[in-house]
């Protein structure tokens, strides 16, 4: 066993994204304004100079943040309320946005904007450069940064959370060191805060050892496929907001596109589509590329040129499938605590609010020296209390209304928003994403359905892209000599029971081109190629497989996207 250092720092963030830098610095600033006033008037007793590290396995504070994005201030304001004089990265206030129905080739405009994706007085941001911003300053306040360092492992001292050990580097693909392996370290914490996003592989292993889910609804994603645009002037103003309903998804298909007016003459387009489908042969990104085909579309991004791509899932389940957030010696925030309010298509200030309120319980603790379950469940109560936990609680059934349609879910989201989500009945249940898929008989009656009846499209390259050239469009690099970090326990089922029933829908819903079947052509034995050094991090294998037979885990510290604009 490898010799590895221990690091000992007294509140460790795991995950570089928006909650945990939010968290951190709010930390950081109650901590400064309390030993300011302990010097100042003698009271109590000062916290001295502590230890706060955010630990981020992307290459740099934002290399991995997506979003589409518009935020409510509303956090913002909280956090650094002169965030207009620091100049906080802000594309553009949002004064005018429509909501649009496609079919192929027309729309309409909704008459009204529905009262939930009123955006007025709101932002469109990028979410890469709101957490580099966010991550200066809390350089200049002395908090440890760890960019390019993956959490791989809970540490536990009995059941207690003790913190994170961080992924050995210079593993070669058959596991063995290469001339330049250094392990990995072990940063021990009084309290360990997980915030790595979406589907986080460390919250999932403490979901399951805490039975953080015990009594909850599943979790429901949607994955996001987004590209920022650079257009012709005056084509979009910084600040527009437009959602679009319809084509290219169907009716049964929970989804949207979106198109974002950013700075610079840049636009950020993209689509959302739930993980809860049912077709085998849907593509999130083939039917984003379509969704650019539509005549509005084509139209504003014509003469335009494509600067960036990217994808991530969202959870989407709502307050029912918001887990158990406190465990012994930690909690769980942002989207790893399912903070997102789905009817309104936000979960920035809710993944803010909620490292903030995450950092006012610890604070608390560090000033009682106690850092007993007890004291850190007063985190869950806060945020109950808060704007976040009320807009979660008013939308608790939006997402599972459209499992009847889109049109039955636009009704029902309507009542739901009247009625403050009183409707229907108390708790919705629902079952996972990958229980929904089923099999291409039954979708298409016949077991090889046409290239037109599975709505596949050629690519331009103007327009549209295929998943290879939007991958070099993320800037997505791993050390290719490395273990895959997607793990496939039983191949056989892949070359049998998903071949015949599902026809391996891996190739199809991963917006990366991660996985490939190749069929040889003598023998007609199949092999999965993983090309793994295109995972953009998304997590939608991990929770779309249909046998569960896809286990996402951390590549070596500082692969994957490296984001600047999205």
């Amino acid at each position: 066993m490898a010799d590895r250092e221990v690091m000992d720092v007294d509140v460790l963030f795991v995950g570089g994204g928006i909650a945990c830098l939010s968290g951190a610095l709010h930390l950081s600033n109650l901590i400064a304004k309390h030993n300011e006033h302990v010097e100042k008037t003698g009271e109590g007793k000062a916290l001295g100079e502590l230890m706060i590290a955010v630990l981020e396995k992307g290459a740099y504070i934002g290399a991995h943040g997506i979003s589409g994005a518009v935020m409510n201030p509303v956090a913002l304001k909280e956090l650094v309320p002169d965030y207009l004089e620091k100049g906080a990265p802000l594309e553009g206030e949002v004064k005018k946005e429509e909501v649009l129905f496609f079919t192929e080739s027309g729309r309409f405009k909704f008459p009204i904007t529905p009262p939930p994706l009123n955006n007025h007085g709101h932002y469109v941001v990028s979410l890469s450069k709101l957490a580099e911003w966010i991550g200066k300053m809390l350089e200049e306040r002395g908090v440890y940064m760890f960019p390019g360092f993956a959490g791989t492992e809970v540490i536990y001292e009995g059941d207690r959370v003790i913190g994170v050990r961080t992924g050995d580097k210079g593993i070669d693909a058959d596991g063995s060191k290469k001339s330049n392996f250094e392990p990995g370290i072990d940063l021990h914490a009084k309290v360990t805060v997980f915030g790595e996003g979406s589907r986080g592989s460390l919250t999932k292993t403490l979901v399951k050892k805490f039975n953080l889910d015990q009594g909850k609804n599943p979790q429901s994603y949607v994955v996001g496929v987004k590209e920022v645009w650079e257009v012709p002037e005056g084509r979009i103003q910084a600040g527009d907001v437009v959602h679009t309903m319809g084509y290219p998804l169907k009716r049964n298909t929970y989804g949207g596109g979106f198109v974002y007016g950013m700075k610079d003459n840049k636009v950020s387009v993209g689509l959302l589509v739930g993980l809860d489908y049912q077709d085998p042969f849907m593509d999130p990104h083939r039917e984003f590329q379509k969704l650019k085909l539509h005549p509005y579309m084509t139209e504003l991004l014509k003469d335009g040129k494509i600067t960036q791509y990217g994808a991530k899932t969202v959870p989407v389940g709502g307050y029912f499938a918001v887990p158990k957030l406190v465990f012994p010696g930690g909690m769980l925030i942002g989207d790893s605590a399912s903070l997102f309010i789905s009817m309104k298509l936000k979960g920035i200030h809710a993944a803010m609010k909620s490292g903030m309120l995450a950092a006012e319980t610890i604070f608390q603790a560090l000033v009682k020296e106690d850092f007993s379950e007890a004291q850190l469940s007063k985190y869950r109560a806060l945020l109950s209390q808060s704007y976040v936990g009320s807009e979660l609680l008013k939308s608790r059934n939006f997402h599972q209304g459209f499992e009847r349609g889109l049109f039955a879910g636009l009704m029902l989201g309507g009542l739901y928003w009247l009625l403050g989500g009183r409707i229907l009945k108390a708790r919705v249940e629902t079952t996972p994403d990958y229980t929904h898929l089923k099999s291409v008989r039954s979708v298409y009656g016949v077991e090889a359905p046409s290239e037109e009846e599975k709505g596949n499209i050629k690519y331009d390259g103007k327009c549209t892209f295929d998943k290879e050239t939007d991958v070099y469009y993320s800037g997505t690099t791993h050390e290719e000599k490395q273990p895959p970090h997607l793990k496939i326990p039983d191949l056989n089922i892949c070359y049998n029971k998903c071949t015949k029933e599902y026809q391996n829908p891996c190739v199809r819903f991963c917006p990366a081109n991660v996985y490939e079947m190749e069929v040889d052509e003598k023998t007609g034995n199949r092999r999965m190629k993983l090309n793994f050094s295109n995972c953009v991090h998304c997590k939608t294998c991990d929770i779309k497989d249909p046998y569960e037979n896809i286990n996402w885990v951390p590549p070596e510290g500082g692969g994957g996207p490296k984001y600047t604009v999205l």
